[in-house]
């Protein structure tokens, strides 16, 4: 094979060049100035037609965003979820996604409030962690982490009502108080006897101490909060009842 090196072919005016047979492949480069392209063809971007040589400005989409929802954690029963963000329109879709199986939870139901601010009603029958995916009648979405949790709430076994009735200025032994999945109690209302402290346990309490400040008969009402590791909580109202018989010396339980 023969080599031919040229700097420059210039044809006679009129004339045609042929270089090489058909089925000749011959290799080069030349850069051509986008002012030469100007009017010769066009292509298509995002289905615009654009000349060769040409420009266009593509309109950028708006995907939606999730800052934070409210609350964090439910139960099984169908709850309401405030999402609150960026880009909403109405009206998303809103898919609850266990981050473990993958199963997906359409939200029932959603309600668009703001561009910031929409509400999901969700019914989710499997207890795990959840990511959260909204998506805009558009087609744009986002997909967040494991941001939602379902669980069961503290369930109370003890049952609601009076813990027991005792002599004045006694001491009451050690009362206690359980609930299923429960990390701590307070007293959410009312007020304890004197005396007696409420000590916070995970998945039981206990009430201990000798009653004092009071000089006549006296019920006691309160309400004790039980909390789950998930912030999630259950009340129950419970009393005390201390009497001032003759002998101040009787207690009933």
């Amino acid at each position: 094979m023969s080599e031919v090196k040229v700097n420059k072919i210039s044809p006679r005016s009129g004339t045609t060049v042929t270089l090489g047979d058909s089925g000749d492949t011959f290799t080069g480069s030349q850069t051509v100035a986008n002012a030469a392209l100007q009017g010769s063809g066009q292509i298509t971007i995002n289905g615009q037609a654009v000349a060769l040589g040409g420009s266009i400005t593509l309109t950028t989409e708006t995907r939606p965003t999730v800052s934070g929802i409210s609350p964090s954690a439910i139960e099984n029963t169908q709850t309401s979820v405030v999402i609150t963000g960026t880009n909403f329109v109405s009206v998303p879709l809103v898919t609850a996604i266990n981050s473990t199986t993958g199963a997906q939870f359409v939200a029932d139901e959603v309600t668009f409030t703001s561009a910031t601010s929409i509400t999901a009603k969700f019914t989710i029958s499997v207890d795990a962690s959840y990511k959260l995916y909204v998506e805009n009648p558009d087609g744009n979405a986002v997909q967040t982490g494991a941001i939602l949790t379902v669980s069961d709430a503290p369930a109370w076994q003890t049952a609601a009502g009076t813990l027991g009735t005792f002599a004045g200025g006694s001491n009451i032994g050690t009362i206690t108080l359980t609930a299923t999945d429960s990390t701590g109690m307070t007293v959410q209302s009312g007020s304890l006897p004197g005396g007696i402290t409420l000590n916070s346990g995970s998945g039981s309490s206990t009430l201990t101490g000798t009653e004092s400040g009071a000089s006549a008969d006296t019920t006691y009402n309160f309400t004790i909060r039980a909390t789950d590791a998930e912030g999630q909580t259950a009340d129950r109202a419970f009393s005390l009842t201390f009497v001032f018989g003759a002998n101040n010396s009787m207690s009933f339980n």
